[in-house]
């Protein structure tokens, strides 16, 4: 009976190679084939270097010359430009090595580096994976430097060319490796260790349109094929233009050894088309650069290009410009000509902002009109939007904004200025500082901070509306001048109530703090230590004297800015005592008045009976805080 079990299984050991010396150009060729030979893998290889030769030659009219050896203390030389960047100047080295299986040893089994490159090999790195750790030797120094020779030479860059930095590179490893014993890294390290004779790169000629700018994109990147750019605005000063001048690069050497000859460049953009004076030229040695020198829109006639500030179009539609965007300020005056009452002079969602735009016809549905002077000799749709400081449309159904607006007929539409006439509504919503109707129909409702004025009045269900805040600006300045109002109120109403308790401190403790005072004084004079009890009550005494004057002056700034900012908002009361309603006609069927005061904040209504006479209304305060409608004279 066996008292021990026996294994007969012999454990495998790594198959070794025997070391071979080869002289060879690319060494990691010859691992490769080595490897195969033997049946091992490449990675299980390694090598000494034993012999590095370098040889050069210059090459004479096409002509092979023999290759010649120089010495390491020559190599230096080799960094000069002038030889190195000759395009005839040829070099190489041959590397004497002894290729052997790795050793379980080697203090660089757990350093992972590798040797990478730019585009042209010009600069060559180091590069170490987080992780790497190893370990130091005596000879750590030498060592190290041949490990990244031998880096190198896997990779086929020259050694001791383009390479000064390495020694520094080198020591600085090697001292930290002294200090801490074994040296890791935490995360990847690039370090420099060849660096040649980068090329520079042949410019190709390119002629670059800065007016055309980019489709815009909308939502989720998509194009918007309606904003292509029919016409390209400009301003005074913008660069239009700019040829690239072709320009041929510069030959390099990278640390590989081979020459880096540069392209000719391309030339396939030589501008070939004229400017007139309202574009600038400017050649200079890189470039020509084209001006403009004129506010308008850029122009291409007869091979021409040129500045214009007026263009005709006969309709603005996706099929023909699509959507037109040249700014407020591109001194873009715009002509529409499209005046068939069947067709749209601005087609169906289109956008137009241009500086001035007399637009013939008819603006279609979701069409957008944006300018500084704009005119609409058709009519606008219900679901269009219109903008300008200057406005004049004939028959107005969708929604227009401005400073100075003018209307024919409006029907139903929507009206937003500052001062608004319009000959005949029938229908629509009105809002602006003056509004004047020639004629007013039914369901007009028009709000006014200032007046409202009727020529004549054919209709019934109209709302007339004084609102002094009728604008934003002065809606949120109010708002604003109201809550710091009321803050100010409640602030100034606490630090009265502190004057008027300090005040009766200071009035009552007055007796005691001057017998106090006198005490003090006698104290001083005859050289007698004043009793602590007394110099305290002294200084509390003081310093409620001093808190009081403080606290009067805090009250009467806040005080009386909460006079100045009530005053303020009375300011908005006067305007609507100052706001008039007037009908130069007899009044018609249901119609209604409406006067909004400020404070307190009420809505003040009147209906004037059918067949009334009275003309002018206004705001009147009957008594202390009682407001009522009331006709008035002119």
């Amino acid at each position: 009976m066996a008292l021990f079990g026996s294994n007969n299984k012999t454990e495998q050991l790594p198959k070794t190679i025997r070391p071979t010396v080869i002289k060879t150009q690319n060494v990691a060729k010859e691992i490769m084939d080595l490897a195969k030979k033997n049946g091992v893998s490449a990675s299980s290889l390694d090598f000494d270097i034993l012999e590095i030769e370098t040889f050069t030659r210059v090459k004479k009219d096409k002509t092979e010359t023999d290759w010649e050896e120089i010495s390491v203390e020559e190599l230096h030389k080799l960094d000069d430009a002038t030889a190195i960047l000759n395009p005839n100047f040829e070099i190489k080295q041959v590397y004497e090595v002894e290729i052997y299986s790795k050793e379980e040893n080697d203090i660089f089994k757990n350093f992972h580096a590798a040797v990478g490159a730019n585009a042209t090999k010009c600069k060559i790195y180091l590069s170490i994976k987080a992780g790497s750790e190893v370990s130091t030797s005596p000879r750590f120094e030498d060592e190290f430097l041949n490990y990244i020779n031998k880096s190198k030479i896997r990779a086929g860059i020259l050694v001791n060319i383009f390479d000064e930095m390495v020694k520094d590179v080198v020591s600085r490893i090697s001292a930290l490796a002294k200090v801490d014993g074994i040296i890791r890294y935490d995360k990847n390290q690039t370090i420099l260790i060849a660096d040649a004779h980068e090329p520079t790169a042949t410019v190709n000629d390119q002629l670059i349109a800065h007016y055309d700018k980019e489709i815009e994109t909308g939502n989720g990147d998509r194009v918007d094929y309606s904003k292509r750019g029919f016409i390209h605005s400009v301003l005074d000063g913008d660069i239009l233009m700019e040829y690239i001048k072709p320009k041929k690069g510069k030959a390099g050497r990278n640390c590989r050894g081979e020459f880096l000859e540069p392209p000719e460049p391309e030339v396939k953009f030589a501008p070939d088309f004229n400017v007139d004076d309202t574009i600038e030229t400017v050649d200079n040695k890189e470039n020509i650069i084209y001006r403009a020198k004129a506010s308008g829109y850029i122009s291409l006639d007869a091979n021409t290009y040129k500045i214009k500030s007026e263009m005709d179009v006969g309709e603005i539609s996706f099929k023909t410009t699509g959507s037109i965007s040249t700014g407020l300020d591109s001194d873009v005056s715009l002509s529409v000509k499209e005046n068939d009452s069947q067709k749209d002079a601005i087609g169906s969602g289109m956008d137009v902002e241009v500086k001035e735009i007399d637009i013939k016809g008819n603006v279609g549905p979701n069409a957008k009109v944006v300018a500084k002077r704009a005119t609409i000799e058709g009519q606008t749709h219900k679901s269009s939007y219109i903008k300008a400081d200057d406005l004049t449309i004939n028959v107005h159904k969708g929604a227009a904004v401005g400073d100075i607006i003018k209307i024919t007929r409006l029907e139903h539409g929507s009206v937003d200025g500052k001062k608004v006439e319009i000959v005949q509504a029938v229908g629509g919503n009105i809002k602006a500082k003056d509004i004047e109707i020639g004629l007013c129909a039914s369901f007009v409702k028009a709000t006014a901070s200032r007046l409202i004025e009727i020529k004549k009045l054919h209709g019934s269900e109209n709302i007339f509306t004084i609102d002094p805040l009728l604008q934003e600006d002065k809606k949120d300045g109010f708002s604003e001048n109201k809550d710091e109002i009321n803050q100010l109120r409640i602030s100034v109403k606490e630090i009265k109530n502190e004057v008027e308790k300090y005040q009766r401190l200071v009035r009552d403790n007055t007796a005691s703090f001057n017998e106090v005072k006198k005490r003090l004084m006698h104290y001083k004079k005859n050289g007698i230590k004043m009793p602590a009890a007394f110099l305290n009550k002294y200084r509390q005494f003081y310093k409620a004297q001093e808190h009081l004057e403080g606290i009067i002056k805090e009250y009467n700034v806040k005080n009386d800015k909460l006079h100045l900012l009530t005053s303020k908002t009375a300011s908005f009361q006067d305007n609507i005592a100052d706001a008039r309603i007037i009908n130069r006609d007899r009044w018609i069927g249901h119609n209604e008045l409406i006067f909004r005061l400020v404070e307190p904040p009420i809505e003040l209504s009147y209906k004037p009976q059918e067949g009334s006479l009275y003309k002018i209304f206004a705001v009147v305060e009957t008594e202390n805080g009682v407001f009522e409608i009331q006709a008035v004279k002119e």
